[in-house]
């Protein structure tokens, strides 16, 4: 259920609303399928009066099924759409673990660089003192 939010979320949102605008072509609509529907809504009367008659919960069941069948395309893109999804959200977590990984392997080197600067910039302070008092002991 929480995949079907999360699809609806992706699919209502702006960019989606976006792109279907720009993509949208009516040509493409389909304009009428009442001949399939008036030719499986008539099957299905005919199967669910013929399972009243003869009480036979099979044909009630496929009474339903007929009436139904135009869903199942639709149930298998929505399953097929919310398995894609998962494994892209899959993949964004693994991408961003990784950049998680790399950014405090970044952050860890970088302050280890750090101090290794600030100890250099010590010891050539040190030696330039050194290199100081050595030059005034001289003269």
């Amino acid at each position: 259920m929480e995949a079907v939010s999360k699809a609806l979320a992706v699919l209502a949102g702006d960019d989606a609303h976006d792109l279907f605008t720009k993509t949208f072509n009516p040509a493409l609509l389909q304009k009428e399928s009442s001949q399939n529907s008036a030719r499986r809504s008539a099957a299905s009367r005919v199967l669910s009066s013929a399972a009243a008659k003869l009480h036979s919960p099979r044909l009630s069941t496929l009474a339903t099924q007929v009436k139904l069948d135009a869903f199942t395309r639709v149930i298998k893109a929505i399953d097929d759409m919310i398995a894609q999804l998962l494994k892209e959200k899959d993949a964004e977590i693994k991408h961003k673990d990784f950049c998680v990984d790399e950014f405090n392997t970044n952050q860890l080197q970088t302050e280890k660089k750090e101090r290794e600067k600030q100890d250099l910039i010590a010891k050539i302070e040190d030696l330039e003192m050194t290199i100081k008092a050595l030059t005034e002991a001289i003269d």
